[in-house]
């Protein structure tokens, strides 16, 4: 019997006895990182490639680009995989760290106001999909279980 089990009065579902309630976790957890991983190589590429483009050709200030970017980081875990919020935190955290102590070697200018930009949105993009999680995928998750009690 699996060990991940929900009890449903007298009857304990678990993935077990239905295959059903958790078929897509390993899915879920593939999707979320992946999807993580491709916005963490678009915002290194964004932050680390040398650009000689003029500071105000990308519309808003440079701190709230910081905040979509690394809000768009963490979102899709918090979202879709909550159990990755243990990790996700503080590896957006040390992430953002990491590209203002490179920028300098590579043309560009780190800064400690870009790295707090960078925390505001890694916590508002957790804040955020763990919201959403809580609003829609688990409410959804609980119909697709008692389908099958």
């Amino acid at each position: 019997m699996s060990h991940l089990a929900f009890s449903k009065g007298k009857q304990i579902l678990t993935a077990d006895t239905y295959n059903a309630p958790f078929p897509y976790a390993r899915l879920r957890r593939t999707i979320s990182i992946s999807v993580t991983l491709t916005v963490a190589a678009i915002i290194a590429a964004l932050t680390l490639l040398p650009i000689n483009l003029p500071t105000s050709s990308a519309p808003g200030p440079d701190k709230v680009h910081h905040l979509i970017a690394f809000a768009a980081l963490t979102f899709p875990c918090a979202v879709i995989y909550r159990r990755a919020v243990r990790w996700i935190a503080p590896s957006a955290l040390l992430y953002g760290i990491l590209i203002e102590l490179i920028q300098p070697h590579v043309g560009r200018q780190g800064e400690l106001a870009d790295f707090y930009a960078d925390a505001l949105g890694a916590m508002l993009g957790l804040g955020l999909g763990l919201a959403a999680n809580s609003l829609l995928v688990r409410p959804l998750a609980r119909r697709y279980l008692n389908q099958y009690a």
